[in-house]
C-alpha cells in the first residue's frame, strides 16, 4: 500500500528530473527547445488546469471554490504559453509587446490570489485580523522592499514615459510577492481539511511564483529564451499543481480539550510561525544593505516600506506579548481548575513509574484510604497491594501494556487503550479494601484512578447469596442443590463404584396446608424455619439441607453409606420433622414424607451429569409422593417400578386424550329395572372403548390411571354431552312410536372431583341447552365423594343443579370413605349401593344385615333407594325382601347399545324371580322436590372454596371371559 501511494510521486520527480535535464543540455536542437519551452509549459499548465477544475467539480464543501480558482489560474498560464509559442514556432516572430500572452499572465496571480484566500484560515477575533494583517505586510513589505532594491527600481526608472508598460511591469512582481504572503500565511494557518493537497498546491504556486520573480530581473530578462533551464521550474510547478487534488489523503485529527465541552482548543502558534515576523524584518534589512553598500541613494519606496515594515513589526510584537499574557493567564487558570479536579475527586489519583514507585498521590488517598498521600509518595505500590493480589496485578498491567503496544503498531495515530483491574489495597485501619482502578500510561510509568468498591462487592456477594438461597430458611435453594448433586455424581462417577455413594431425599411436610390456613402465614412462615433448622441438626456435617419452596425439602447424602444406613437417617429426620411445634404457645403438629433416591455413576464421554442430577431428583420425587399416596407420614425407597407406573400411567392418559379427540369412545346404556313390577326406571350411560380390532372394552384400569388431568375432564364432558344427545334422539323416537308412554331418565356417573372441576356445570347446561333434554330426564350420580375439602363446593354444584332441574344420586354407597357424610351434608335425591354389598346378599348374612341397614337409611331420609351389581336371581329376591326399589345389573340386562336398547324400552318390563311382598308407597323416581338437601329437613348448605382436583369415575368390569390391554375387560354381547 505504502508503494502504491508513492508510485505517482516518483513518476512526478521523475518527470520533472527529465524536463530539467533536457533544458539543462538546450534539447538537442533549438527548434524542439522552443517547443518544450513553450507547448511543453502549455501542456503541463493544461494539465494542471483539467486536474484542479475537475477536483472541484468533484468535491463539495468551502475548498470548490479555490480549486476552480486554481484551475482558471493554470488555464491562463498554459493560454499564455500557448500563443507565445504559436508567435514563436508558427508565426516565427518574437512576441510582440501588449499580446494576449502578457495579458494571460498577469490574470494569473490575481485567480491564484484569490484561491487562497478561499483557504485561507479566517480568524475568530480583531486581534486575530490585526494579526494577519501585520504578518502579511510584513512579508510583503520586506519582500518588496529586497525586490525593489535588486531589480524592480531599475525597471521602474527604465520605463520612462510608457505607464502602461510601467504598470504591467510592476504588476507582475507585485503580484507575485502578495501571492507568496498569502502562501506563507496559509502555510501557517490554513484549515485541518485535505492538507496534504494544499501544501502540495501551495509548493506548486510558491514555484512558480519564485520562477516569476527571477524572470522579473532584467539581466535574466534580456538573456532569456524558451527551453532554458527557468522553465524547468514553471514545469515543475504546474506538475505539482496538477498532482495536488490527488495527493494522499490524511486527517489531522481534531484536537480537544476535555475542559471545553469538546470545542478545538485554542491554535498555539509554532518556532516557524512565531520566527516569520523577524525573518521577514531580516529581509527588509537586507534590502536596505544592498541599497547602502552598493552605493546607491536612498530610495524613497525603499525608505516608506522599510519604515511601514518596522513599524509593523513593533505592533506585531506588542499583540504577542499581550497574546502570551492572554496564554499565560488562561494556563494559569486551567492549571487550577485541573487541580482543583483532582484535589476534589473523590477517587484516588496515583502515578506510578516503572518501577512501581509512587511520584503522585491525590488527597483523596487520605479519605479513602485513611493514609497521608505524603506519606505514600516514594513508596512502591505494590506494598499496598493484598498478598494474593499481586501475582494477578502484575499479569493484568502485564497484559494491558503488551496490548498497547500491539495497538500502536497496527495504528499509531490511535488512542492508547485503558485497563480496569480490581484488587485489595491495605487501608490506614489495617482493613483490606476492595478497589478498582483504571490504569493508563503515562510517559514512562502509569496513572491509575483508584475508587472503593467495598460495598459493591459486598452487595454482589450478597445478591449471589440470595440467588443460591432460599430467602425465608436460608437454605440453598434448588438451584445451588442440583450443583451440589451435579458435582457428586461427577466425582463418584471418576472414583468408581469403590468411591461415596451419593442419595437423595425429597421431603414433603404433610397438613402443612391445614396449619397455614388455620393459623395464618405468618405462622406457616416460623414453622417451616425450625422445620429447617432441626434438618439442619439432623443431618451430618457434609451434607446438604435445601428448600425448593412451599413446604417441599431435600437433602443431599453423600459418603461411605449403605442403603439401610440412609434409611435410618431418613426415619430420623421423618421423627425430628414430626414432633410437635410450639409457635406462639399453641401447639402445632405436621408429619413428613420422604422419598430416597440412589445415585448411579455415569462413565464414558457420553456421560451426562446434568441428565444424571435430573433423573437422580425426579426418582426421588417419585418415590415421595409415593409415600403421600400410600398414606403419608413414611418413608418410601425408589424402585424402578415406580418409573415404569408412571410411564405407563402417562402413555394411559395420552391414550385417553386421542380416544377422546378421535372418537375412540362410545355409549353404552344399563337398565335400571323397578323392583316391584319389573318396568325399567332410568338407564344408566356408560362409556366403552372401541379398541382397534372393534371389540367394546371396559377402560377399567384406563379410566382409573387417569383420574387427574384435563384429559379426565375432557371424557366427562363428552361422557354428558354423548348421554343428553342420546337420551333426546330415543325420546323423540319413542315419540313417534306411542306417544302416550312416559319418557326414560337417563343416569350420568361422575367423581366428585370432575363435578368440581371448573366448567363441569357450564358444560351440563350446555348440553341441555343445546339438545333441548328437560333437566328433569338427567340424573347425576355422584361416586367417590373424594376429600373432605370439596364438599362444601360439591354442596355447591349439587344444589345448582337440582335448582336447575336436574336429579342428584349417591352411587356406591357402603363403599370407601366419607359416604354416611355425604348424606349428611349434602342435597340428593336417590342413594345407590355399591356392589361389594350386593355380591354376597344371598348367601352371608352380614351382608344381608347391612345392606338392609343402609337402605332403611335412604328410606328414613326419603331418597330413593337402588343397588347396583344385582347379577343373580337370588340378590334380586333378597333385594325385595330388603325393600329396595331398584336395581341395576345383569340379572336383567347388561349394557346395551342402543338399537337393543329400543328394543328393551319398547318392551318395558323385565319379568322379576317372584312377587315381591309388600313394599313402602313408590317416589317417582328422582322427581324434583323442593328440599334444600337430601334430608327431609331443610337445611343451609355449607359453603367452601372452590377445588379443581380432577377425577374419572370408575366402571368395573362385570362379564366377560378375558381381559384386553391394561386390564380391559371385552363386554360380550348381549
Amino acid at each position: 500500500m505504502l508503494h502504491s501511494r508513492g508510485l505517482p510521486g516518483a513518476a512526478l520527480g521523475a518527470l520533472c528530473l527529465t524536463y530539467a535535464l533536457g533544458a539543462s543540455l538546450g534539447w538537442g536542437s533549438p527548434q524542439l527547445s522552443v517547443f518544450m519551452g513553450d507547448f511543453g509549459l502549455a501542456a503541463a499548465a493544461l494539465a494542471a488546469a483539467l486536474s484542479c477544475l475537475a477536483y472541484g467539480c468533484a468535491v463539495g464543501g468551502h475548498a470548490r471554490p479555490a480549486w476552480l480558482l486554481f484551475g482558471l489560474s493554470s488555464l491562463m498560464v498554459s493560454f499564455g504559453n500557448g500563443t507565445w509559442g504559436w508567435y514563436e514556432l508558427v508565426e516565427g516572430t518574437p512576441l510582440p509587446q501588449d499580446s494576449l500572452a502578457e495579458y494571460a499572465f498577469l490574470l494569473f496571480a490575481p485567480l491564484a490570489i484569490t484561491g487562497v484566500l478561499v483557504l485561507a484560515q479566517r480568524p475568530r477575533s480583531a486581534a486575530g485580523w490585526l494579526c494577519l494583517l501585520l504578518d502579511g505586510w510584513l512579508v510583503a513589505g520586506s519582500l518588496f522592499t529586497l525586490s525593489w532594491s535588486l531589480a524592480l527600481g531599475r525597471t521602474a526608472a527604465g520605463e520612462v514615459g510608457s505607464p502602461l508598460r510601467l504598470a504591467l511591469n510592476l504588476a507582475y512582481p507585485v503580484l507575485d510577492i502578495l501571492l507568496v504572503s498569502l502562501v506563507v500565511g496559509l502555510r501557517f494557518g490554513g484549515r485541518d481539511g485535505n492538507r496534504a493537497a494544499v501544501h502540495t498546491a501551495m509548493v506548486g504556486l510558491a514555484v512558480t511564483v519564485l520562477c516569476d520573480a527571477l524572470f522579473t530581473s532584467p539581466e535574466l530578462r534580456v538573456s532569456y529564451h524558451s527551453g532554458e533551464l527557468l522553465d524547468a521550474g514553471w514545469f515543475a510547478g504546474s506538475l505539482l499543481l496538477a498532482w495536488a487534488p490527488w495527493s494522499p489523503r490524511w486527517r489531522r485529527p481534531l484536537r480537544e480539550h476535555p475542559s471545553v465541552g469538546g470545542l478545538p482548543r485554542r491554535r498555539v502558534a509554532t518556532t516557524f510561525s512565531a520566527l516569520t515576523p523577524y525573518a521577514a524584518a531580516a529581509v527588509c534589512t537586507a534590502g536596505i544593505l544592498y541599497n547602502a553598500l552598493g552605493g546607491r541613494p536612498l530610495d524613497r519606496v525603499v525608505a516608506a516600506a522599510a519604515c511601514t515594515v518596522g513599524l509593523a513589526l513593533i505592533l506585531r510584537q506588542g499583540v504577542m506579548l499581550l497574546d502570551n499574557l492572554s496564554l499565560a493567564q488562561e494556563l494559569a487558570h486551567k492549571e487550577a481548575h485541573f487541580r482543583s479536579l483532582v484535589q476534589g475527586s473523590s477517587d484516588v489519583i496515583m502515578i506510578a513509574g516503572a518501577n512501581g514507585v509512587l511520584s503522585y498521590v491525590s488527597p483523596a488517598a487520605l479519605g479513602v484510604y485513611g493514609r497521608d498521600p505524603e506519606e505514600l509518595v516514594g513508596g512502591n505500590l505494590l506494598d499496598l497491594v493484598h498478598p494474593e493480589d499481586v501475582d494477578r496485578v502484575l499479569l493484568e498491567v502485564r497484559r494491558f501494556l503488551a496490548r498497547g503496544r500491539r495497538a500502536a503498531h497496527r495504528n499509531p495515530g490511535a488512542a492508547e487503550p485503558s485497563a480496569r483491574v480490581e484488587c485489595r489495597i491495605s487501608s490506614g485501619g489495617g482493613e483490606w479494601l476492595h478497589v478498582e482502578s483504571t490504569v493508563n500510561r503515562y510517559r514512562d510509568g502509569l496513572i491509575l484512578n483508584s475508587r472503593d468498591v467495598t460495598e459493591r462487592v459486598i452487595l454482589q456477594a450478597q445478591l449471589q447469596h440470595n440467588a443460591f438461597h432460599d430467602p425465608l430458611t436460608d437454605l440453598p435453594n434448588r438451584a445451588l442443590f442440583s450443583q451440589r448433586v451435579r458435582a457428586a455424581l461427577g466425582a463418584r462417577g471418576q472414583q468408581g463404584e469403590s468411591g461415596t455413594g451419593v442419595a437423595v431425599l425429597f421431603l414433603d411436610l404433610d397438613g402443612f396446608k391445614a396449619v397455614n390456613d388455620s393459623a395464618g402465614h405468618q405462622v406457616g412462615d416460623e414453622l417451616l424455619v425450625q422445620a429447617a433448622r432441626r434438618l439442619q441438626g439432623a443431618v451430618r456435617c457434609g451434607d446438604t439441607v435445601a428448600r425448593f419452596g412451599g413446604d417441599e425439602f431435600a437433602a443431599l447424602v453423600c459418603g461411605p453409606l449403605g442403603r439401610l444406613q440412609v434409611q435410618e437417617l431418613a426415619e430420623r429426620l421423618r421423627v425430628a420433622l414430626s414432633e410437635p411445634y410450639w409457635i406462639g404457645g399453641a401447639e402445632l403438629s405436621v408429619a413428613a414424607s420422604i422419598g430416597i433416591a440412589f445415585g448411579t455413576p455415569e462413565r464414558g464421554p457420553a456421560a451426562d451429569p446434568r441428565a444424571a442430577t435430573d433423573e437422580l431428583m425426579r426418582n426421588a420425587d417419585l418415590a415421595m409422593y409415593r409415600a403421600k399416596s400410600e398414606g403419608k407420614g413414611r418413608v418410601v425407597l425408589y424402585t424402578p417400578a415406580m418409573r415404569a407406573d408412571l410411564e405407563r400411567r402417562t402413555e394411559l392418559e395420552e391414550r385417553l386424550r386421542v380416544a377422546v379427540r378421535e372418537g375412540g369412545f362410545t355409549l353404552l346404556h344399563q337398565p335400571v329395572v323397578d323392583l316391584v313390577n319389573g318396568a325399567v326406571a332410568s338407564v344408566e350411560a356408560q362409556a366403552r372403548w372401541r379398541s382397534a380390532q372393534g371389540l367394546l372394552l371396559t377402560p377399567a384400569e384406563f379410566l382409573r390411571s387417569a383420574e387427574f388431568g384435563d384429559a379426565a375432564t375432557r371424557f366427562s364432558r363428552w361422557l354428558i354431552h354423548e348421554a343428553v344427545a342420546a337420551a333426546v334422539l330415543r325420546r323423540a323416537a319413542a315419540g313417534r312410536i306411542r306417544p302416550a308412554q312416559a319418557p326414560v331418565p337417563v343416569c350420568v356417573r361422575l367423581s366428585a372431583e370432575r363435578l368440581c372441576s371448573p366448567g363441569m356445570y357450564e358444560a351440563v347446561v350446555a348440553a341441555l341447552r343445546d339438545t333441548g333434554l328437560p333437566a328433569t330426564q338427567l340424573v347425576i350420580e355422584v361416586a367417590r365423594m373424594g376429600p373432605d375439602a370439596l364438599a362444601d363446593e360439591l354442596g355447591r354444584r349439587l344444589a345448582a343443579l337440582r335448582r336447575l332441574g336436574v336429579s342428584t344420586a349417591l352411587a356406591g354407597f357402603g363403599a370407601g370413605s366419607g359416604s354416611l357424610g355425604a348424606l349428611a351434608r349434602l342435597p340428593f335425591d336417590g342413594l345407590k349401593l355399591d356392589r361389594t354389598l350386593v355380591q354376597d346378599l344371598g348367601e352371608s348374612a352380614l351382608s344381608r344385615t347391612l345392606a338392609g341397614h343402609a337402605l332403611r337409611l335412604g328410606r328414613d331420609l326419603g331418597l330413593v333407594t337402588a343397588a347396583e351389581g344385582v347379577d343373580l336371581p337370588r340378590q334380586v329376591s333378597a333385594l325385595q325382601e330388603l325393600g329396595c326399589r331398584q336395581g341395576q345389573g345383569s340379572a336383567f340386562a347388561p349394557p346395551l347399545d342402543e338399537t337393543r336398547l329400543r328394543r328393551a324400552l319398547a318392551r318395558r318390563v323385565y319379568p322379576l324371580p317372584r312377587p315381591p311382598g309388600p313394599l313402602a308407597p313408590r317416589r317417582p323416581h328422582l322427581a324434583a322436590d323442593t328440599r334444600t338437601s337430601g334430608r327431609g329437613e331443610g337445611g343451609p348448605t355449607r359453603v367452601a372454596h372452590h377445588h379443581g382436583a380432577s377425577d374419572l369415575p370408575e366402571h368395573r368390569a362385570v362379564a366377560g371371559p378375558g381381559h384386553g390391554p391394561h386390564g380391559e375387560t371385552v363386554v360380550p354381547p348381549a
